[in-house]
């Protein structure tokens, strides 16, 4: 039986898809593709004859539409999604519409552009004693934010910070961060495009990464990285530390 699958075209570069989701690309019949968000070159992997549609060109309604009408056809459909759809992928309002149509449907995750950034830099976003948590944010534009989640609001935790969509108001970013309690010497980094063959990356901290940006002209498919483990502070973790046990090694005497 025919179904729509759910992909994750992973951050940019073209090997970077799941095994699992390039073999479903290369077989689909249908490919609805997110022409404005992934790397086109990932359209290679079709076969010739595949149906291609670039969603940035089309509606809700008319994606689910040819969704449906290929499935009943008995084509295999491809939704190609930027990253990983689970993050501002816009996933479930087409999912529920899989449900009320009575469209089997399958997922299969990408990489997110957030972890594509931290390998590209040679990152880590959990820093043993320096940073255990990770916020994934975006800051409020024509899509409001709940109020308690406010760049200001989540600030305050000054953990690891990853934010989308928010390049172009780098400055409202920086004074929103600044606000919340955020020191102005807090590292901050802007990847664009990251895995991209075209991906640029500044450095800085808090006090001068708007400017750096500017000089850059980065304006969009950007995203902001801010805190301390982005700096020089770390430490090694216990878990290959030769004095610390674990229950596959023990300690050196």
């Amino acid at each position: 039986m025919a179904i729509v699958s759910f992909v994750g075209a992973g951050p940019g570069e073209t090997d970077l898809i799941t095994l699992k989701g390039y073999k479903l690309l290369a077989a689909a019949d249908v490919v609805i593709y997110a022409g404005s968000l992934i790397n086109k070159d990932l359209l290679n992997y079709c076969k010739a004859d595949a149906e291609k549609y670039d969603s940035a060109k089309m509606t809700l309604d008319d994606i689910v539409d040819r969704m449906e009408e290929a499935v009943k056809e008995g084509k295999s459909v491809v939704r190609l999604q930027t990253g990983d759809f689970s993050i501002y992928g816009s996933i479930r309002e087409q999912i529920e519409e899989m449900k009320k149509r009575d469209i089997e449907y399958q997922c299969v995750p990408g990489v997110s552009s957030f972890l594509g950034a931290a390998s590209s830099m040679g990152v880590e976003y959990t820093v043993p004693e320096v940073a255990q948590s990770v916020i994934i944010t975006r800051m409020a534009g024509r899509t409001p934010v709940p109020e308690k989640e406010s760049l200001k609001s989540l600030a305050q935790h000054q953990t690891s910070m990853v934010i989308f969509l928010s390049v172009q108001g780098i400055k409202k970013v920086v004074s929103q961060l600044e606000e919340g309690g955020y020191p102005e010497d807090t590292p901050a980094a802007v990847i664009y495009k990251a895995t991209w063959p075209d991906e640029k990356v500044v450095r800085g901290t808090l006090s001068d990464i708007a400017e750096k940006v500017h000089d850059a002209d980065i304006r969009r498919t950007a995203l902001i990285m801010v805190g301390k483990f982005l700096g020089d502070e770390y430490n090694y973790s216990h878990l290959y530390d030769a004095s610390f046990s674990t229950m596959f090694r023990k300690k050196s005497k």
